[in-house]
């Protein structure tokens, strides 16, 4: 029987993404460990060209432990409509000292009101002026967060950007001359490679472990986050704890090469792996935040195949050679990139721009570090003959929908304008009701009943339909759904995650 994954806190909540703060400070250039090109390796090991000089923790652990921060949060209490409209659930989720999400369904919030939750994570130092990287779950919703470095000195932080589908997240320090940790390339790691975690687990001081990398692009099915989470971790047998989230998994050459995002368990506790966000999956969605302030994703518009298949299911598609190493094509988009470009239900696709791909998890995270507009090169066996395609990529709307419309559409509802007899009686000025909820956008990610009636849509007042279309059609990847349903004075918020993307 499987044992049940436990996971470090992933929870979907309220995300603000703000515009990309100023990444340079004024005078000289500030290193940026995700913007440039060009690094040289901390520590020379057995794994640089060239050396012959045996694995050495020492130097890469004290290289590194200076970038990797403590990251302390706390959350308030906020009524948010949760699984039946009624329901407390504060951003989605709580997590408690433990660096644990824990859900809270009350009973309609009558004269209850939960105290201040507070946790911990960790981060890496990616700019000397102040950037860090970390995972969205150790900052969603959090009101106030603070960071330590190793040097134990304290600062505010802000997020700048989250991308719930990778669980990262951009945080920001108003500091300059930081200890930056260089990038590594993520695609160079190979099994049984020497790594060593380091974090702050379990509220302890600066930690660092060690163990190999066990396996890639594995995909185990915890990010909940997101409409479209991408998952493929390393997986390593390096000792990661609650609290370690969001820290670095290094190599010996002192680089990071992931995120520590999550570990499996039967206790909650480390039981001998754990998981980490390739740094080269990081650098394109960190990368996106600090450039665009949103993460630039493109798509392919497919449904991929599980990859164990069942026999009915291989005939259903077609499928005569179980030979084939490759991702299986179940479904096209007819509007999407594939399908445009010939790709069609049935196809194996093979490689990705060259690279081999054998799971879903491999295609995924091939495509994540694109964006709309990248013209991608598919290998595809159709019919036992290797075909190549030329795909452009798309957002997820399609990239030549009618903005406004196709927005609204995206959502899955339908709509109409409240009257003012209604809205009086309401006694709000107006808004625009839910009428139906079919498949979409609001099915997905959130909770809410035909009937609610939207007043707001991040900071823009809705009172109409067209208003609708206009504060929809202009958001950023997240934002906040804000209304009423008839009959209740309390006022609901739904969060909305990796939008047009």
């Amino acid at each position: 029987m499987k044992s049940r994954l436990n996971i470090i806190a992933f929870a979907a909540g309220i995300i603000t993404t703000a515009a990309a703060y100023g990444l340079w400070s004024h005078g000289a250039k500030a290193e940026n460990s995700i913007l440039d090109n060009t690094h040289t390796p901390v520590v020379k090991t057995a794994y640089t060209e060239g050396t012959v000089a045996p694995v050495d923790f020492e130097k890469a652990a004290t290289s590194a432990v200076p970038s990797v921060v403590h990251i302390k949060t706390t959350t308030k209490f906020k009524q948010v409509a949760g699984r039946r409209g009624q329901e407390q659930d504060p951003f989605g989720g709580m997590f408690g000292d433990n660096d644990f999400f824990k859900r809270f369904f009350g009973d309609g919030g009558q004269g209850f009101q939960p105290p201040e939750q507070k946790a911990s994570g960790s981060g890496v130092i990616i700019s000397s002026d102040g950037y860090i990287v970390t995972n969205n779950h150790v900052v969603d919703g959090a009101t106030d967060i603070s960071v330590t470095l190793s040097d134990r000195k304290s600062y505010k932080a802000k997020v700048i950007g989250a991308d719930p589908n990778t669980d990262l997240a951009l945080i920001k320090v108003d500091a300059k001359g930081l200890p930056v940790m260089p990038v590594g390339n993520s695609d160079d790691v190979h099994l049984g490679q020497w790594v060593l975690a380091i974090g702050y687990p379990l509220n302890l001081d600066v930690t660092v472990t060690q163990g190999i990398v066990s396996a890639k692009s594995r995909n185990i099915g915890i990010n909940r986050q997101g409409s479209a989470p991408v998952e493929a971790f390393i997986q390593t047998d390096a000792a990661v704890n609650p609290g370690s989230s969001g820290g670095a998994l290094v190599n010996t050459n002192g680089e990071l090469i992931g995120i520590n995002a999550a570990i499996a368990s039967p206790t909650g506790a480390y039981a001998g792996y754990a998981y980490s966000i390739p740094s080269n999956l990081m650098k394109k969605v960190i990368g996106d935040i600090m450039k665009f302030g949103s993460v630039q994703r493109g798509y392919l518009g497919i449904s991929m195949a599980p990859d164990e298949m069942n026999d009915a299911a291989k005939k259903e598609l077609g499928i005569v050679n179980d030979d084939i190493d490759g991702v299986w094509v179940m479904e096209t988009d007819p509007k999407g990139a594939a399908a445009e470009a010939g790709i069609k239900k049935g196809d194996a696709i093979t490689k990705v721009n060259g690279v081999t791909v054998n799971t879903d998890a491999q295609l995924s995270e091939q495509i994540a570090r694109m964006k709309p507009g990248d013209k991608v090169s598919l290998t595809v066996i159709r019919n036992k003959e290797e075909k190549n395609f030329n795909v452009v990529l798309k957002n997820k709307l399609g990239t030549f929908a009618s903005q406004e419309t196709a927005a609204i559409e995206s959502l899955g509802a339908e709509f109409s304008t409240l009257s003012k007899e209604d809205a009086a009686k309401m006694k709000i000025a107006g808004g625009v009701q839910v009428v139906k909820i079919n498949g979409g956008i609001i099915a997905d990610q959130t909770n809410m009943r035909p009937g609610f009636v939207i007043t707001k849509v991040g900071d823009d007042a809705v009172r109409s339909i067209d208003d609708l279309k206009s504060a929809i059609s202009h958001q950023d990847a997240n934002f906040q759904i804000q209304g009423v349903y008839p009959g209740s004075n309390e006022v609901y918020y739904y969060g909305i995650n990796d939008f047009r993307k």
